[in-house]
């Protein structure tokens, strides 16, 4: 099968355990489940409306506040901002509130604004979201084209350990709403695909893209 990102030919490997299949490109070192396992917006709201996030708990607060600290300082002062794919919560918005930041939020299962369609932003947020596409590449896309040029998009997103059998024992893809896997290596393919500038990363969920 051709990876969905670059085209290339993947390798497809078994997890022993669960029977799924996995695609493995060798060349941008993206990762994604067989598309049996995909699964509709409906059945995966089952799974997200389990979540019982507290945004005046101080841990859930301070698990954006880790996403912002890389963030905010490479990004100098933007004025806009959308969360893309937020979930039931908007407290990421509401901390880029307080920072000055206009921020609007979008999710496709809680918080449907189709208003946003036509609006450009300096800087695009999503957190733990990519994970969970279906179509990751038409969503990056889709992203750069909401941006201002010289707009940013930052992303978090467990990177995978890169190795098949390190792949097997990692918590991450048993999560059955999470299909496709990235590296930071993935993303800098993306970016030399669509002619943008990878700023930088942490080396293990983080990463930051501007829009040239």
């Amino acid at each position: 099968m051709k990876c969905q990102l670059c085209n290339k030919e993947t390798e497809s490997f078994v997890h022993e355990k669960t029977n799924i299949k996995y695609y493995q490109c060798s060349n941008c070192e993206y990762i994604f489940k067989s598309p049996a396992c995909h699964q509709d917006l409906s059945v995966q709201k089952e799974r997200y409306d389990l979540h019982t996030n507290d945004e005046n708990d101080e841990g859930y607060r301070a698990y954006f506040q880790r996403f912002l600290d890389f963030t905010l300082p490479l990004v100098g002062k933007p004025e806009t901002a959308l969360d893309f794919g937020c979930g039931k919560s908007s407290l990421l918005a509401a901390l880029l509130e307080k920072e000055g930041i206009s921020c609007e939020y979008y999710d496709p299962i809680y918080h449907s604004n189709t208003s946003i369609d036509s609006r450009k932003y300096e800087l695009i947020v999503s957190t733990e979201v990519f994970e969970h596409l279906h179509q990751p590449k038409e969503v990056f896309e889709s992203l750069l084209e909401r941006l201002e040029t010289g707009g940013y998009l930052a992303l978090q997103t467990q990177f995978h350990p890169n190795d098949i059998e390190r792949f097997k024992k990692w918590y991450y893809h048993q999560d059955p709403t999470h299909i496709v896997f990235f590296t930071a290596q993935t993303f800098r393919a993306l970016c030399k695909e669509y002619a943008c500038e990878y700023i930088s990363d942490n080396g293990k969920n983080m990463v930051l893209i501007r829009k040239i």
